[in-house]
């Protein structure tokens, strides 16, 4: 574990955070400033199709140049690094749509998870100020190729607001890229109640649960698109509202700047959903599922595309019905993007989360065009975070966020010999590296010798 160099965001009042997380930019401050060429390797852009052999030039954080290694080498300067990638391939930093990353460190030690808040209704939650920068997760994570990732808070109907955060840094600010991605919510469950008791609020004129559940969020809504409109200056005079921490969360919600991010399992909560933001007028993820069962979003596929709401997946899960296929999880993905939804890839974990790419290898193996599996797992993730002017893709200009493998990212065996965030390059040792040193090193009887 490294030491703090700073005081624990917990104890650091939120005046002097926020404004700090909030800014886009933060996250760069520690960029690399040297000059590095990778030639010679497969380059996958993602952003367009393979160049091999390829190379790339980074400098000062920034990629200045992809192309193959003549066109490369035409604009390099000449105190650049250049390292002979032939036989690796090269790829943008893998992006993990959903985790828990840092906000939870053992499940079953309740002193090192904290996930969720007190209450039902807390727009105002900040994932990324709970993040334990220390993690031992992080640099396991950063070893498999994710290196930048959505932190999710959990629990209530409104959860709070995600973060996107890069998997390496000393401090919470260090860690942002930004914030927030989106409001989480979560859909109230609409099944009947059956046996004693059912049907008892409609008799008594009541509406039942899920649909008081859904006036509280619509409750929630006006109050912030009123609290909206009263902070918002008129003819260069001062707000006449004082500013109130609940409902300034919900400012870039009701503004149409971020979306809300809505786990929603069964077909009918997904279109009670899609209607509930379309008549307020919010944008929309959907968050399929459970992190034990998959949702119904490959059911209506067609209106999530009409709808350009974008789809986040998890197939390392059993199928929604105990009728369904046993490879529903697997299809879901090449079933939404074959309707032309956008979809990324989540671990749903912190502990499990250098898992990711096996879940977009997993969906490749049944039906999920390879393209498009490398995509949702970079780009794709990216862009439903809004941070795919920097990452996600390799092109000049962005962020000199790049993996250095021996295979096929979807492949198993695949391993990666050398990353760079920003820039700057990482040490990918963990501990599991150790583990496996220092196990290697164990005596050994002479029969049980691995043979030469």
């Amino acid at each position: 574990m490294r030491p703090r160099l700073f005081p624990s965001p917990r104890s650091a009042p939120l005046s002097v955070l926020l404004p700090a997380v909030l800014s886009l930019g933060v996250g760069a401050a520690g960029a690399g400033a040297d000059s590095v060429v990778l030639t010679g390797g497969v380059v996958h852009p993602v952003s367009g199709p393979p160049i091999e052999p390829g190379a790339l030039w980074m400098e000062e954080g920034i990629l200045r140049a992809v192309g193959t290694p003549a066109e490369v080498a035409a604009l390099v300067s000449a105190d650049a690094e250049v390292i002979d990638v032939t036989g690796k391939h090269v790829w943008p930093g893998m992006v993990d749509a959903l985790g828990f990353h840092g906000l939870t460190e053992v499940g079953s030690v309740p002193g090192t998870v904290d996930l969720d808040e007190a209450g039902e209704m807390n727009p105002n939650v900040r994932a990324e100020i709970a993040i334990n920068v220390s993690s031992s997760h992080f640099p396991v994570t950063r070893a498999n190729g994710v290196l930048l990732a959505a932190v999710l808070p959990r629990g209530g109907l409104v959860s709070g607001t995600a973060a996107a955060i890069a998997l390496d840094g000393w401090s919470v600010e260090e860690l942002v890229r930004r914030s927030p991605v989106g409001l989480v919510a979560h859909w109230p469950s609409m099944r009947e109640k059956t046996g004693a008791g059912a049907g008892a609020a409609e008799e008594k004129g009541e509406r039942p649960a899920w649909e008081a559940r859904v006036a509280r969020l619509d409750e929630m809504v006006e109050e912030g698109r009123v609290y909206y409109r009263a902070r918002t200056p008129v003819e260069s005079k001062p707000p006449p509202r004082a500013v109130d921490v609940r409902w300034e969360s919900l400012a870039p919600v009701v503004s149409g700047d971020v979306p809300v991010w809505i786990h929603a399992s069964s077909l009918a909560q997904i279109r009670a959903a899609l209607d509930w933001t379309e008549r307020h007028g919010l944008r929309m993820v959907l968050v399929d599922g459970n992190h034990k069962r998959s949702g119904d979003a490959w059911r209506c596929a067609g209106e999530l595309a009409a709808r350009d709401v974008p789809v986040i997946l998890h197939t390392t899960r059993l199928p929604a019905r105990r009728h369904e296929p046993y490879d529903t999880p697997f299809t879901s993905p090449g079933r939404l993007h074959a309707a032309g939804v956008s979809i990324a890839f989540a671990s749903w974990s912190s502990a499990h989360a250098r898992d990711l790419p096996q879940e977009a290898a997993r969906a490749a193996a049944f039906g999920l065009p390879r393209e498009a599996a490398i995509r949702a797992l970079t780009l794709g993730a990216a862009e439903i975070l809004g941070i795919d002017d920097r990452y996600g893709s390799l092109e000049p200009g962005k962020s000199a966020t790049v993996l250095v493998t021996d295979g096929d990212l979807l492949e198993v065996r695949m391993h990666v010999e050398r990353a760079w965030l920003d820039g700057r390059e990482l040490d990918l040792e963990s501990r599991h590296t150790r583990l496996w040193k220092e196990w290697s090193r164990r005596p050994m009887l002479e029969a049980s010798r691995p043979e030469d």
